[in-house]
């Protein structure tokens, strides 16, 4: 059974950390435990890490030491092949590679990246490293500056290298490509590529191929006198400040990156003036040249700026500069966040390896894992992109979210608040959110303020609600967020980050209401616990459900467990098990249970039912032997919010387990609520449900 895969390239900078980085996303949703690996590493200082391994282990959070992520270093390869022990580098990478083998359900594996000495060799290394360990292989090559004739030389060269040596290659990709050859790329690589081979191609993005100001002040040695916490900046070209300013500014692009002697004072300040100018593009830094530094009156009037830029000092001259500048390749590392999700979201856009991981991973992983759950909900999201209006867009939680969501084009966003105090936020939080890609709305300011208001009117006139009090409630973002949803003008809304429950629910009550043959709004919790995914319900809304409310819950969250992927095995939890317990609580769950049986006879269903007896095997088959569901339970129903409340929080907090939710059912559009000491991953998360809830599902 093969469980690896093996990612090759022919050149340095081809982009295959685009390829690990995608793939590695794809194979997490696949499969539960994915190992990631390099044969050979580039030579690091003694304190440093392998970038690639580094920014795999981190982000995904793969559970693997750094050492064991590897075998050689570069040096260490030469010095053994000077020797004549290029058999003992294949026995020990082979040693390594089937101990994470054992250890994990598939292996990553990233072959070299022809940087440095020795790599004219590196090629065929890489041939016979895939050989050895008996994987299938992924070529990846670049087009930049190449002619068209020389891409695809290079690649039905490396073809039919890997196949001489029988070496299966199950994909290639033609990477950094202009626009207009993607389509042409992938029509000839299959002309000379057999039916069962893959071929796909990826454009240059210039966002990817940029440095940021980090990789910028690495190379150049440079000082950093302001904005040390904007060094993510990307810079999109870059220009020298010799002329006078006001020749200077007309040359100003998008994400400029501004180089000038450090005593042109006039230079800095007039680019810093523009950075937050509506009038001009926004800058990403400042390069001050020369080992000079602006006069200590200017550096105070810069320290006192609201808005800043990283400006940077150092000691080559300016020509030079601008030179070693133009020579910087652009690289992915661990803190590069939002690097690595457009790195992940063009990778998914362009290539579908879907089909393919599905032969590589031929078996069937038993439950639902976290990440395979949370890999489930992206691609969910982006089948049907839906309209999510966001209601405090004036919150850093909500604009950090909203900026991870449209980077990674998930969804379509609208902020409710003051367009300008927003602007000003993104700024001041050195967010990169694109502002063309969302809606900004000044609820009282709108178009549709004064038709919104009349419509609130309408449905509500019968309850005392005059059209006066209906503006008044249209210029609550709650209520302008919710009768978007009921125009039409949005698919869902995810609020509560800044308001009560109560304050988000009420419109939706009011005029969205509940769906045909539903009484009870409800609300179950996604809990992402180590190895599996639990949901539970109800934990937000119902205090104290009657027997009847209590089936009609259960009823609504096995049919979310089943719209997730996730087949239920219900427990309905109470403080004994079976027919041994008296009392009216217990007997309103046994009650419950036996409604849920009799309208959904299908369902697999425990009640009443102990937590421990629900989900640990041994005690659930100790207590009730013969039941299908008990310890094996993953749809967990709370008799009461007082409990079920206070047991996600402790099963969150003390487990570490991520608790995705609540997410509200029974509307006829989706609403869902969060919690006031939210964190930004918990509004991405909320966001991504109500957008698939969107869906119709």
């Amino acid at each position: 059974m093969n469980k690896g895969i093996y990612i090759a390239t022919l050149e340095p900078h081809s982009g295959k950390s685009m390829i690990s980085l995608g793939l590695m996303r794809t194979l997490l949703g696949k499969t539960a435990k994915v190992g990631y690996f390099r044969p050979i590493i580039n030579d690091v200082e003694k304190e440093e890490k392998d970038n690639h391994i580094d920014t795999i282990l981190s982000y995904f959070d793969v559970k693997l030491a750094y050492k064991e992520a590897y075998a050689f270093t570069r040096s260490e390869v030469i010095h053994k092949r000077n020797e004549g022990k290029s058999g003992e580098v294949i026995d020990t990478i082979i040693q390594k590679y089937k101990k994470l083998e054992e250890e994990f359900d598939f292996v990553l594996v990233e072959g070299s990246d022809f940087s440095g000495e020795g790599s004219v060799f590196e090629f065929d290394v890489n041939v016979v490293i895939a050989k050895n360990l008996g994987l299938p292989v992924i070529i990846v090559a670049s087009g930049q500056k190449k002619t068209w004739e020389e891409l695809m030389g290079n690649l039905e060269m490396a073809y039919h290298a890997f196949e001489d040596k029988d070496v299966d290659v199950i994909a290639m990709v033609s990477n950094k490509v202009q626009e207009e050859n993607v389509e042409p790329a992938k029509l000839y690589m299959k002309n000379f590529l057999p039916k069962n081979v893959e071929a796909f191609a990826i454009p240059l993005i210039d966002t990817l191929d940029n440095p940021t100001l980090k990789e910028i002040v690495t190379a150049l040695e440079g000082k950093i006198l302001f904005g040390k916490e904007f060094l993510d900046n990307q810079t999109g070209n870059f220009g020298v400040g010799a002329m006078q300013l006001r020749n200077y500014l007309t040359t100003l692009k998008n994400e400029s990156l501004v180089i000038t002697p450090g005593d042109r004072a006039d230079i800095i300040l007039g680019a810093l003036q523009a950075n937050i100018s509506s009038n001009y593009p926004r800058i990403s830094g400042i390069i001050l040249t020369g080992g000079l530094t602006p006069e200590p009156s200017i550096l105070k009037l810069i320290d006192g700026l609201s808005q800043i830029v990283p400006i940077i000092s150092v000691e080559d001259g300016t020509f030079n500069v601008t030179n070693r500048v133009g020579a910087i390749k652009s690289n992915i590392y661990a803190d590069s966040i939002q690097k690595i999700q457009t790195t992940i979201s063009t990778f998914e856009r362009y290539v579908s390896f879907d089909p393919l991981v599905e032969r590589l991973v031929n078996f069937q992983p038993h439950g639902m894992t976290p990440r395979m759950f949370q890999y489930s909900l992206v691609k969910r999201a982006q089948q049907s992109k839906k309209h999510i209006v966001l209601p405090e867009g004036e919150d850093e939680r909500i604009l950090t979210a909203a900026s991870r969501l449209v980077a990674m084009d998930l969804v379509e966003i609208t902020l409710l608040g003051d367009p300008e105090l927003i602007k000003k936020k993104l700024m001041k939080m050195g967010l990169n959110l694109d502002l063309e890609k969302v809606n900004i709305i000044d609820p009282t300011k709108s178009d549709r303020f004064q038709d919104y208001a009349e419509t609130l009117y309408e449905l509500r006139k019968h309850k005392g609600v005059n059209l006066d009090m209906a503006r008044d409630w249209m210029s609550d973002v709650s209520y302008y967020g919710t009768m978007m949803i009921y125009k039409g003008d949005a698919d869902g809304m995810v609020s509560g980050a800044a308001h009560t429950t109560q304050h988000t629910i009420r419109p939706a009550l009011q005029f969205i209401k509940t769906k045909p043959g539903v009484s009870v709004v409800s609300s179950v919790f996604f809990m992402c616990l180590e190895d599996r995914v639990s949901v539970f319900g109800d934990c937000a809304i119902n205090p104290n459900p009657t027997a009847e409310e209590l089936a009609e819950i259960t009823i609504s969250s096995a049919e979310s467990c089943v719209a997730f992927g996730i087949d239920p095995k219900i427990a309905m939890l109470s403080y004994s098990s079976g027919t041994s317990g008296k009392g009216a609580d217990v007997d309103r769950v046994r009650k419950a249970t036996e409604i849920v049986k009799k309208k959904r006879p299908d369902l697999k269903i425990e009640g009443p039912i102990q937590y421990d007896a629900a989900v640990d095997i041994t005690v659930g088959k100790s207590k009730l032997p013969d039941s299908e569901v008990a310890g094996q339970a993953n749809l967990l129903i709370f008799p009461d919010l007082n409990t079920g409340n206070n047991t996600y929080k402790a099963v969150q907090r003390e487990t570490g387990a991520l608790a995705i939710g609540p997410m509200l059912q029974g509307l006829n559009k989706p609403v869902n609520d969060l919690s006031r000491g939210c964190t930004v991953d918990d509004v991405f998360n909320t966001v991504v449900l109500t957008a698939i809830q969107a869906q119709g599902i």
